[in-house]
């Protein structure tokens, strides 16, 4: 057994108590490797701290202060809640003093006493003639203690917490622990490579201990690059592996039939398929064809088309005698996919089916039809856990790719003798970030407008401009049009501050009043979510109050306007999806995005909302600005968190890892040579736990 292998040794533990190290071991800190790949969440320079505010702040600050008032406090008809009054200790500060506070947490009144100094970290804002900190992160200084060298004057590393675990002591834990550990003690995952480096000779343990406890900010950049390049690598491999674990499950069959339900399917279309779809049905017909199991993603913009692509996969499969099955993240999706296939295919004669946890319907009679099972089922999860059988499934479609997991995808695959597999994602995604996350999969592009398809005008306004945007909006209600209303809470938060769907309803009824307006959010019952949605799309509610629950696949063509509030709160992606909900129909289309008041630099990155409609561009920026993990939405089940996720934003590292796994691959297929033996580990640790997953 490595070192790495071994628990944390007991000596640096000091200071843990017993609910420590139970949170140590929630977090998965069991062993000396999982405690040292532990990365830091970010870094603050206490070499020296933000100078004490006097206004407000846009970005975060860190700074040292005094603890001279504390007490619980009453909000005017909300709950209690804890305050501390902090100043600059060094009395060297003209500003004033700042207000700590924090919501729903009691305990923290036993924590902060009167006369301690601290290390805070948070956004300052005004909150009448005050400046407060809200939920800010914090520290106690302990001087003097043991180990204060590493929590003070140095560049000092912050790391993921769960509770009952306290910031300085795991600090104090892996500083023990790199300490300790030998050079030797930290094997190259990769082996040595020209590229490895990426012109640094770096070795691995140097890499380790400055992403933790970094000399300079420049070698932090330079180690965190370095282990990026292992960790995308590895990630890569795990992709290619994966992949070809797939095509080993058996040669497959084709699952292409000639093409007449096709052709019949086009003839009764009212416009003319695009370039782009018409090449991208190309490419997925010769995977159908052959007996190489299909594994492809489907990636095009808002209102490009992906599901005419996905309804002729299935036509295809359908005429060779095969079922397929369409899996939607939300019943609203899957049902708006069964009514459109309903309409288009029953009069090719092509038997469709809705199965959701709520809802199970068929488009056909089985009396009648001479066969009681449906040749295209769609349904939302509840695919995977209800009790239909597929007794020939050739296709399986998965919309909103990232909304599944690779487990989920399996497990609906299983349900197949190896069927062919067409995943479709409406989140442009740029090339580096689809190399990454979707290494493993062939890639169709649509990258054209179908012709029709409305320029949506887009503006940003300020959220006391909202009496405003109400008039707008009433005007095109009364020409006949109906809005979206989209809010990012379904409830006022104490801790976020935002506004909120449920609690600005009444707001907007009174707003708008001769119109039916709906509300709808995530915690409605499921026939709730149906009946306001079929109410939206049949013009009996004019405008819907709703929360990021409508972002994908609904598509109600009279809807011309959508107004987002607290705009803000959104990356450029997300806002894009949403503003893909209108401009589907013949009337002029606006997209109004509310800001709050202090929201200078906000205006500045939805900027380019107002500039452009192209997805990919936006979402290259989007990457830009907030990383990967946001324009992904969630992360993906079957893939390792990713520690270093911002450099996924550097095409050059993200090609240099490709270079490296295709080969590493190509020579050593079962990872069995000495030189990969690191990697080999890893994964037959990984697959012990979690099958498919990497460590």
């Amino acid at each position: 057994m490595s070192r790495l292998e071994e628990p944390p040794q007991e000596d640096w533990l000091c200071g843990v108590d017993g609910k420590g190290r139970i949170a140590m071991g929630n977090l998965g800190l069991t062993t000396t490797g999982n405690l040292v790949a532990h990365f830091p969440r970010r870094h603050e320079d206490r070499t020296r701290f933000d100078r004490f505010p006097a206004h407000p702040t846009e970005t975060a600050l860190c700074l040292h202060a005094l603890v001279i008032d504390t007490g619980h406090r009453f909000m005017q008809g909300k709950k209690r809640f804890f305050e501390a009054t902090v100043e600059d200790p060094s009395g060297l500060s003209m500003a004033g003093r700042l207000v700590l506070r924090w919501f729903n947490m009691p305990y923290i009144g036993k924590i902060i006493a009167v006369g301690q100094e601290l290390i805070l970290y948070g956004k300052v804002r005004q909150s009448g003639q005050r400046l407060v900190m809200d939920h800010p992160d914090f520290e106690i200084v302990d001087e003097g203690g043991e180990g204060s060298g590493i929590h003070m004057e140095r560049i000092v590393p912050v790391y993921p917490l769960t509770s009952g675990l306290q910031q300085r002591h795991l600090r104090g834990v892996i500083h023990a622990a790199l300490s300790e550990l030998q050079d030797a003690d930290f094997p190259d995952l990769i082996p040595p490579h020209p590229s490895r480096t990426l012109g640094h000779p770096i070795h691995r343990a140097w890499a380790v201990r400055e992403a933790h406890f970094p000399t300079s900010w420049e070698s932090l950049k330079v180690a965190r690059r370095f282990l990026a390049l292992e960790e995308f690598t590895a990630l890569q491999i795990h992709l290619l592996l994966r992949r070809a674990e797939y095509e080993r499950l058996g040669r497959g069959s084709s699952h292409c039939g000639p093409g007449v339900l096709l052709e019949d399917f086009y003839a009764k279309l009212p416009h003319t398929a695009t370039g782009a779809q018409q090449r991208a049905v190309a490419e997925i017909r010769e995977d159908l064809a052959s007996t190489r199991p299909m594994n492809r993603l489907l990636q095009g913009d808002v209102g490009s088309g992906k599901t005419l692509v996905a309804t002729a996969a299935m036509l295809l499969a359908v005429e060779a005698g095969y079922q397929t099955a369409l899996m939607a993240p939300t019943q609203i999706l899957a049902e708006q996919h069964f009514q459109n296939l309903k309409e288009l295919l029953s009069p090719l004669g092509v038997r469709v089916g809705l199965r959701t946890s709520g809802r199970r319907e068929d488009s056909f009679d089985p009396l009648f039809a001479g066969a009681d099972q449906a040749q295209i089922l769609v349904g939302t999860h509840a695919l995977l856990h209800g009790a239909e059988t597929f007794e020939k499934l050739g296709l399986v479609v998965i919309d909103e790719q990232h909304r599944f997991g690779v487990n989920e995808r399996s497990r609906l695959i299983a349900l197949g003798e190896t069927p062919d597999v067409l995943v479709m994602t409406a989140t442009p995604i740029p090339r580096t970030l689809a190399l990454s996350v979707y290494g493993d999969l062939d890639v169709s592009i649509l990258d054209e407008m179908p012709r029709g398809r409305k320029s949506i005008i887009t503006g940003i306004r300020e959220v006391s401009k909202t009496a405003a945007a109400a008039a707008f909006i009433r005007t095109q209600l009364e020409a006949g049009r109906q809005a979206y209303i989209v809010y990012p809470l379904i409830e006022e938060s104490e801790k976020i501050k935002s506004q909120a769907a449920k609690t600005e309803f009444s707001e907007w009824e009174k707003r708008l009043s001769g119109h039916t307006c709906g509300l709808l959010h995530g915690r409605l019952a499921a026939e709730e979510k149906e009946r306001v949605m079929r109410d939206f799309r049949d013009g009996k509610i004019r405008a819907l109050i709703a929360t990021t629950v409508i972002e994908v696949g609904v598509d109600v063509p009279n809807a011309n306007v959508i107004l987002i509030m607290n705009a803000e709160r959104f990356g450029l992606a997300q806002l894009h999806q949403l503003r893909g909900r209108v401009g589907r129909g013949e009337h002029k289309s606006y997209c109004i995005l509310m800001c709050g008041e202090d929201s200078a630099g906000t205006r500045e990155r939805l900027h380019i909302l107002e500039q452009s409609s192209d997805g990919f561009r936006i979402a290259e920026a989007d990457l830009e600005q907030r990383g990967p993990g946001e324009l992904l939405g969630t992360s993906q089940a079957g893939l390792p968190d990713l520690n270093f996720p911002e450099f996924l934003a550097e095409p050059k590292v993200v090609a240099r890892a490709r270079t490296l796994a295709l080969e590493i691959v190509r020579q050593d297929p079962d990872l069995e040579q000495a030189a990969h033996r690191e990697l080999g580990l890893r994964f037959s640790r990984r697959a012990a736990t979690v099958p498919g997953q990497l460590s």
